[in-house]
């Protein structure tokens, strides 16, 4: 193809969560009122990709994710991560052979105790129940009697009211342990205990440390079945990812599982953004964040499944070693002198800037970030969010940079309630802000390129009709909407399975560069000649 120039940027909006699929009672997406969308997927070259499994280094089957689907754009090609990372190295054996698990098993020696805290359930994004399971079985052939852990429920990558199922999971793997002493010490939910990303909000991870390490919560239960049963009561219409957090008692209502001193905490979550920063809460010396009361990060010994920031390599201590990227999207075009620009709101800056960056904040050459603080509210209750803002933003360092991306939270966001009325609203005011982006970027003789990077809000409602608050499998659109004189010179490219790791190469052949990596995937477009 020879060479294409653009007066204006070449511009990457993510619409993050919105799959495609056919009309449905519980596809918010096709339900919403959104007429550029519309007009765009018929005026403009659009594609179907692919966004889950193996298209973005997942097990076959597995749904797409925020972190995966931004690292497959960001580096234009296919790496084995996430869950089919870890499950590779627990049957390689990788993992009970890492110095940071024989470390957190010689730490407690014959008097401590081993503890584990993650996501719990089968969801497969953040974690995985059977890595939980694994590492109990391994710890108690190697001696190891005594165990807690610490549950943060889901509800978001699994149905919404499911933690009962998982908790019924563990104790029947539990009981196979007769001589042993392993119990749930304490649990809530990961929206308000525990998992908090982006520093969105640092009260939910302090309710969490209060909760495993002191054992102080807001509620106090014999059992974790008694404590889920009883907040389901209390709260009418609770999801599990909003349960308070609990904490379980004996019969002389003692805390059963606090961290003490000499005991250790494997963090099994294999997800960076809802693990870094009760990792750092658990391993920082200086921390400024709340108050840990008399708790130093020597007094525990602090495992994470993996390391949660490739630039500061936390944790220290680590069962599976990071998949390394190289040759990612923003160092090529800034070996290029191409200028960069990144705009979204909290819950998905890390998105679009660290993992569209192969898991690293450092900034190219030229590149420049933007976070518009989130609503602390919860997002079914502002449905728009910050979209308005993200296109304020963007819009107005359009003829600042060659190449801005963006992300557009709310079809992910609003769709892990799934509420069907604030997702439409969700959508439709997605469709609104990029009539606005696009006539900037039409303006200045730009391109602007739609995608999204997993599915979620086409699907609220599972296959019985209940209410469904996961990821997709389905495939996600891809529109280039381009009305400069360059639209005449290309058309689709033949692509096999074309999916999210064609994106960079499409993006840098846009921008006029067609010597992209050779690691890369094909473009999605070719010349017309």
């Amino acid at each position: 193809m020879d060479k294409l120039s653009f007066d204006g940027p070449v511009v990457l909006a993510v619409l993050d969560g919105v799959g495609l699929a056919p009309d449905a009672d519980g596809n918010a997406v096709s339900k919403a009122r959104t007429p550029f969308l519309g007009n765009a997927a018929k005026k403009y070259l659009h594609v179907a990709l692919d966004a889950s499994g193996e298209a973005v280094g997942l097990v076959n089957g597995q749904m797409g994710n925020s972190e995966v689907g931004h690292n497959t754009m960001g580096c234009g090609q296919v790496i084995k991560q996430g869950i089919a990372r870890i499950n590779e190295a627990f049957d390689t054996g990788e993992v009970f052979e890492s110095v940071s698990w024989k470390g957190a098993v010689s730490r407690i020696g014959s008097v401590g105790t081993l503890h584990f805290a993650g996501i719990f359930s089968d969801g497969g994004v953040h974690s995985d129940i059977s890595h939980l399971f694994k590492m109990i079985g391994r710890a108690y052939e190697e001696g190891v009697r005594k165990m807690r852990v610490h549950a943060v429920f889901d509800g978001r990558d699994v149905p919404p009211t499911s933690a009962l199922e998982y908790i019924k999971q563990f104790e029947d793997f539990a009981s196979k342990f007769a001589d042993a002493d392993i119990k749930i010490a304490s649990g809530g939910g990961r929206m308000v205990c525990v998992a908090d990303r982006y520093e969105n909000d640092w009260n939910v991870v302090k309710s969490g440390f209060d909760m495993m390490r002191w054992g102080k919560a807001d509620y106090y239960f014999h059992s974790a079945e008694e404590g889920v049963s009883a907040l389901r009561r209390e709260h009418a219409g609770v999801q599990d990812q909003n349960l308070p957090a609990f904490v379980i008692v004996d019969d002389n209502e003692k805390p059963v599982g606090t961290i003490e001193i000499g005991d250790a905490l494997i963090y099994f979550d294999f997800r960076a953004d809802r693990a870094i920063e009760i990792a750092q809460a658990f391993t920082y010396f200086d921390f400024p964040y709340f108050e840990r009361g008399n708790y130093s990060p020597d007094d525990v010994y602090f495992v994470g499944m993996t390391e949660y920031n490739s630039d500061t390599h936390v944790p220290e201590h680590r069962l599976v070693e990071q998949v390394v990227i190289s040759d990612t999207l923003n160092q090529f075009l800034s070996s290029h002198e191409v200028s960069q620009f990144a705009v979204s709101e909290t819950v998905k800056f890390g998105h679009i800037t660290y993992y569209f960056n192969g898991n690293s904040y450092e900034k190219a050459s030229g590149e420049e970030f933007y976070q518009v603080d989130s609503y602390t509210e919860p997002f079914e209750t502002r449905p728009w969010m910050r979209c308005a803002e993200i296109t304020d933003v963007a819009i107005s360092n359009l003829d600042k940079y060659k190449f801005v991306r963006l992300n557009y939270p709310g079809g992910d966001m609003v769709g892990h309630t799934a509420d069907m009325n604030a997702t439409i609203v969700a959508m439709e005011a997605i469709d609104l802000s990029l009539v606005r982006l696009y006539q900037k970027v039409r303006e200045l003789g730009g391109c602007l390129i739609i995608v999204a990077d997993h599915g979620n809000a086409e699907e609220l409602l599972d296959n019985e009709g209940r209410a469904k608050t996961a990821h997709t499998i389905n495939k996600v659109p891809c529109i280039i909407c381009d009305d400069t004189v360059n639209r005449t010179r290309y058309e689709l490219a033949p692509v096999v399975n074309p999916g999210l790791s064609n994106i960079a190469s499409t993006i840098s052949v846009l921008l006029g560069f067609e010597d992209y990596p050779k690691s890369w995937n094909q473009p999605l477009i070719e010349s017309k000649n």
